[in-house]
C-alpha cells in the first residue's frame, strides 16, 4: 500500500475552525512538521479539505 508524506506549510491561525481541526486530526501541529499516512480515501479527503495548507508527497 502506498504511503503519503504530509507536511504543514502554512499556519492554521486564520484557517476556518473545521480546517484547523482537520490539520490536527492528520497529526500536524507546527509549521514544517511531517507525518506519514497510508494512502486511502479518508486521508485523501482530509488532504483535499486543507490542500492550501499542506504539501503532499508519495513515498
Amino acid at each position: 500500500m502506498a504511503k503519503l508524506k504530509i507536511t504543514l506549510k502554512k499556519s492554521i491561525n486564520k484557517a476556518v475552525e473545521s480546517q484547523a481541526a482537520t490539520v490536527k486530526a492528520l497529526g500536524l501541529g507546527k509549521i514544517g512538521t511531517s507525518v506519514e499516512h497510508n494512502d486511502n480515501p479518508q486521508i485523501r479527503g482530509m488532504i483535499r479539505k486543507v490542500s492550501h495548507l499542506v504539501c503532499v508527497e508519495e513515498i
